[in-house]
């Protein structure tokens, strides 16, 4: 449907929020899923960004857009080495409550209605029922 590839920098979260918006009217996608594709995507970029590409301008993020039926499907591709994605900290835990990172994946999962990564963890598809 759509395909956007931005450079590293949080700037260009405008341009995948655009998108998403412009995308979602098209669609007729209900306010609640909007929402939920919204923040997924943005933190997904935004971890390709600060953590796959490390914030290297040079890097480019890719962000491919394909609705299927009554599914909207969002893949977001970096080129960064990955990261072991089953093995991150639980956000919801009391000794990680007070840490400012960790809660991107768990939102993407549980916003998400189907959440998977590549085997090296530098893409995640992520679908939503609308």
């Amino acid at each position: 449907m759509e395909s956007i590839t931005i450079n590293s920098d949080v700037e260009n979260l405008k341009v995948v929020e655009t998108v998403v918006d412009t995308l979602s009217k098209k669609l007729g996608i209900p306010d609640e899923v909007y929402g939920k594709i919204l923040i997924s995507t943005v933190e997904a970029v935004n971890n390709a960004i600060l953590h796959g590409n490390k914030g290297d301008i040079k890097k480019i993020v890719k962000v491919d857009f394909a609705a299927d039926g009554n599914f909207f499907n969002v893949t977001v591709t970096d080129e960064g080495e990955g990261f072991e994605y089953g093995n991150l900290p639980d956000p919801t835990d009391p000794k990680n409550i007070e840490n400012l990172h960790g809660r991107g994946v768990f939102l993407m999962r549980n916003l998400s209605d189907e959440i998977e990564f590549n085997e090296s963890g530098n893409e995640v598809k992520m679908q939503f029922r609308y």
